[in-house]
């Protein structure tokens, strides 16, 4: 009998209805190495069809569909009339306004901070380079949990927790070895088959950024600031 190909978290990766699916990278992606992370390091562990599992995992298969596949139209998590994407209380972004932007990563640290105190500026990367950057930083994964579910359809409201460890270099910084988290609050307008029409996320960039530029710069590197290795400050902004 043929193995039955599957993620344990997300939905939408293997089987018929992926028959015509276009992958960026050729193929449905893996997550064990992520999902091992998550498993060791979870804070709950959400009953099978309850509110919250029913959450976290639209929400990894929504992760796993904007990251991984080509085309919007293979989207099944997403209800692409209309849908709208924002954070922080930015403007909402269409699918096209998304893809001029480029790249989860890119669309997740969007700020309107000052070029100066930006540690990263997603206006300088590309989808690929963002996703480079911070795959190489964190070569176990980026996992992330629901920790509570405020409200259920159609407007789903959550609290999350996304976290790794620093274990690669990133934009010139020394890899420190340890765990880098953030939280976040985000609210998902869903139909009533849970397809998402809008996506809005609260968050902290800080939380995740200063812990990736905690290590020292190592030699010759420079920040996004322009600071050299030999004369960068302490630096505390964001």
């Amino acid at each position: 009998m043929e193995e039955v190909k599957g993620d344990k978290y997300r939905d939408h990766m293997y089987g018929e209805g992926e028959a015509n699916t276009v992958w960026k990278h050729g193929a449905p992606p893996n997550y064990d190495v992520v999902n091992k992370l998550f498993e060791e390091e979870r804070t709950h562990v959400w009953e099978k069809g309850t509110l919250e599992e029913r959450v976290q995992r639209l929400l990894k298969t929504y992760e796993m569909e904007i990251v991984h596949k080509a085309r919007s139209q293979d989207y099944k998590t997403i209800d692409p009339d209309g849908f709208t994407f924002s954070v922080n209380g930015r403007a909402p972004l269409n699918f096209k306004q998304m893809a001029e932007i480029g790249g989860s990563y890119n669309l997740f640290l969007q700020t309107s901070l000052p070029d100066n105190l930006k540690i990263y500026d997603s206006n300088k990367e590309t989808e690929q380079s963002s996703h480079a950057k911070f795959t190489t930083a964190f070569p176990r994964g980026f996992a992330i949990e629901i920790l509570h579910v405020y409200s259920g359809p159609p407007n789903i409201v959550y609290k999350f927790r996304h976290w790794a460890y620093m274990e690669g270099p990133f934009k010139g910084h020394a890899p420190t070895g340890k765990k880098v988290e953030f939280y976040g609050m985000a609210h998902f307008e869903v139909d009533d088959k849970w397809k998402i029409k809008k996506v809005e996320f609260f968050f902290d960039r800080g939380e995740l950024l200063s812990g990736l530029v905690e290590g020292p710069l190592l030699e010759g590197s420079k920040t996004e600031t322009g600071f050299t290795s030999m004369s960068c400050p302490v630096m505390k902004q964001i």
